[in-house]
């Protein structure tokens, strides 16, 4: 994404006195990539979170090292949160090259409208949330949005092999691996059940008259 930028200093304080840096608003971070010697950094929590939010772990953005000219471009490669969520306890940066293919999990995002969810008593069993793909960085996504518009009957579905994603870019998931199916809900299907075995029984027969004595 462009125009997204976080800026960096270098780090002294190692170990479990991070702890100290985290109560001044401070979080520890890593820098490292392919034949780069590992930088141990760190950048105002606050502004940090604010990138996190906006790239995620699948944008490129630029990080500036004090003391030095230019920005790197990085990747989040890892966030590391406390037991309960509320506190970033340590982040990796990766530095990549524009000339070398990345690696990377990009989100699934669901768009547009299936048809065949007009009618009542049905769902969208959604089993792939992320898709395995390698790019150049130039090329890469922030994520990647399944149309749904396709979906006009109760059965159908769309897999990896669907997406119709750019030359550019290299899917290593399973072709035929499920994204999304139109599905019927539980309680479809068990009124269908209901409804074709009260079909199925056979008919009480009407009681024989007796003659009458």
């Amino acid at each position: 994404m462009e125009g997204i930028a976080l800026k960096a200093t270098a780090r002294d304080i190692v170990g479990k006195k991070t702890r100290f840096l985290r109560r001044e608003g401070v979080t520890p971070t890593h820098l490292f990539g392919h034949n780069l010697k590992s930088l141990a950094l760190q950048c105002n929590t606050d502004e940090l979170k604010r990138v996190i939010a906006q790239v995620g772990t699948t944008a490129l953005f630029d990080l500036g090292i004090d003391g030095e000219k230019r920005p790197r471009k990085v990747l989040i490669r890892e966030i590391q949160n406390d037991p309960l969520g509320r506190q970033i306890l340590h982040v990796d940066f990766y530095q990549i090259k524009m000339t070398e293919k990345l690696k990377v999990e990009v989100p699934l995002v669901l768009g547009g409208e299936a048809p065949a969810m007009k009618v009542k008593g049905r769902s969208l069993q959604h089993s792939l949330t992320s898709l395995n793909i390698e790019c150049l960085p130039d090329k890469l996504p922030h994520e990647i949005e399944v149309d749904l518009s396709p979906l006009a009957e109760l059965g159908q579905a769309i897999h990896v092999k669907d997406l119709g994603l750019s030359t550019d870019i290299t899917v290593t998931n399973d072709p035929g691996q499920l994204i999304v199916k139109v599905s019927e809900t539980a309680a479809a299907r068990a009124e269908e059940e209901v409804a074709a075995a009260e079909e199925a029984a056979p008919l009480e027969a009407e009681p024989e008259e007796q003659p009458a004595e």
